[in-house]
């Protein structure tokens, strides 16, 4: 199982979707807080569609607290505009963390400097960033063939 990480999500459709393709890729999703949303919005519910009930949804209130929980072998990515290594040169394990940060301003500079070797990038051009639903969804699935590959 892979897992994915939203630090201090903002927007309640984007956190339904990343759920819904949790649940697709059979992946762990961790909300670390604050939230920008209640966890019973509308909106996050019908991004997710039915589907909300069956997510593996953990919630943490902060990034300390998730590291504690995940212990001193566990593996994390940061995913971040601000990396030059692509994701798809990271060899994926089982039981990885995939982090992502808040819509608007991405994952906090201490975090990203604190954890440079770990920085992950998705090459693009002409834009800023991708959604996040979508960034999420890249990343997931190239772990994913990764780790079903014959």
């Amino acid at each position: 199982m892979l897992h994915v990480v939203l630090i201090e999500p903002e927007i309640p459709p984007n956190t339904g979707n990343i759920g819904r393709l949790c649940l697709a890729a059979g992946a762990a999703l961790h909300l670390v807080g604050p939230l920008g949303f209640a966890i019973d919005d509308r909106s996050l519910k019908r991004a997710g569609l039915d589907y909300w009930k069956d997510v593996d949804c953990r919630r943490w209130a902060d990034w300390a607290a998730l590291r504690a929980a995940a212990g001193p072998e566990a593996r994390f990515f940061f995913l971040t505009t601000k990396a030059a290594r692509p994701y798809w040169g990271q060899a994926f394990r089982e039981g990885d963390y995939l982090v992502f940060g808040r819509e608007s301003k991405g994952l906090p500079e201490a975090l990203l400097a604190e954890h440079a070797e770990h920085c992950l990038t998705i090459p693009q051009r002409g834009v800023r960033s991708l959604n996040l639903a979508t960034a999420v969804g890249i990343v997931l699935y190239e772990g994913m063939r990764q780790l079903q590959a014959p």
